[in-house]
């Protein structure tokens, strides 16, 4: 069996080309980090998890843990998924149906090579560590989604793995559970030693439990950085509507910028130059039925109602102008100002409600909007 490697970092540098697709990633995780990974359906982002834990062969690169090597495609090096140190929890969980939680969660320890009583006791020691203790002798299909998610954490980490993969872990829960799993899983991943990486759909889920943020696109990652970086400043159309901004790509001069789908923008004044990235809060923006008069806004034109959504307790509109753009709104705004599809409104917007940054990677096929 491979040796254990403590609590060393995680180095992934690989190609993977599955049929038609190609994965080309670059990404790293330092012992007790917890990176989330993001992206679209067909990003990569299963594809990435599976190299780590041995079931995807890559094509080119390497993968270390520590000073463990798991994949080398130059040298031939490869650790078969069974002998690597790593634990796995699935989307739909996969437990063993046929097994009860105390031998669900000790298939991990068995696993590793230890007999059945010391696999138990491991396992017990793991279920009352989650709070799960109650369960050992229920079956998998008598456990609600918040229990089946927490036993198949146990079972990943009491297999002792140097490093924990969690493909998207909450997706299979209802909103309710989903919240009060969030906080509690949080916990756990602080308390593990080793690097984490989560794939996960939601940012919400991702700002709440990750360190740092790998966001994949067509196989190839687009952006990393703290959340809060990430958040404040997206780099391409999918990162801004996952936080929920309008992106505009453009080029600065002074304190212009001139959209690349057409219009300009006022931005403070920082005498820089050349291709940016221009964010703004759908929330930042003011709507009114005519000209805004006097106004400290430094940013007014024209738009047209395009659409309407609810969204709880807000009214996002979709305007179109130059630029087009996405604004939040009370209902009782809606009714106030009369607005539906095809109405004509004025927009208004303050230079310093606009984040305005380098674009590092321009994507083609012009702006960026949410």
């Amino acid at each position: 069996m491979t040796p254990a490697t403590g609590t060393g970092g995680l180095a992934v540098e690989v190609t993977v080309h599955r049929g038609t697709f190609t994965l080309e990633a670059s990404v790293t995780a330092a012992p007790g980090e917890v990176v989330a990974v993001l992206g679209p359906n067909g990003a990569g982002k299963s594809t990435l998890l599976g190299a780590v834990a041995g079931l995807v062969p890559v094509s080119g690169g390497r993968i270390s843990l520590g000073e463990n090597v798991l994949d080398d495609a130059a040298s031939g090096r490869f650790v078969e998924a069974a002998e690597r140190r790593v634990g796995v929890v699935f989307q739909d969980y996969r437990l063993f149906p046929h097994l009860g939680v105390l031998d669900n969660v000790a298939f991990g320890p068995r696993v590793r090579g230890r007999g059945r009583a010391a696999a138990r006791e491991a396992a017990r020691a793991w279920l009352d560590r989650l709070g799960l203790a109650e369960l050992a002798g229920r079956r998998p299909d008598r456990l609600s989604g918040g229990q089946a998610q927490r036993v198949a954490l146990a079972r990943a980490l009491a297999g002792d793995p140097d490093v924990l993969l969690l493909d998207e872990p909450l997706s299979a829960l209802d909103a309710r559970t989903r919240l009060d799993v969030q906080s509690e899983l949080k916990d756990h991943l602080a308390d593990f030693p080793g690097p984490c990486l989560v794939v996960t759909h939601d940012p919400l889920e991702a700002l709440v439990l990750a360190d740092r943020l790998v966001v994949l696109e067509h196989g190839r990652v687009v952006q990393e950085g703290p959340p809060a970086e990430v958040a404040r400043r997206p780099a391409t159309e999918y990162v801004a509507r996952l936080v929920g901004l309008n992106l505009y790509a453009g080029r600065v001069d002074g304190g212009t910028v001139a959209l690349a789908d057409g219009g300009s923008l006022v931005v403070p004044d920082h005498d820089e130059r050349g291709e940016v990235l221009v964010a703004l809060r759908p929330s930042a923006v003011t709507v009114s039925t005519r000209p805004p008069q006097a106004s400290s806004a430094r940013n007014t034109w024209p738009a047209t109602v395009a659409g309407l959504t609810l969204l709880t307790d807000r009214v996002r509109l979709d305007l179109e102008g130059a630029p087009s753009v996405l604004v939040d709104v009370t209902p009782a705004a809606v009714a106030e100002l009369d607005l539906g599809p095809g109405r004509q409104v004025w927009l208004s917007a303050k230079a310093v409600d606009l984040e305005v940054y380098a674009r590092e990677h321009p994507e083609p096929g012009g702006a960026d909007r949410q």
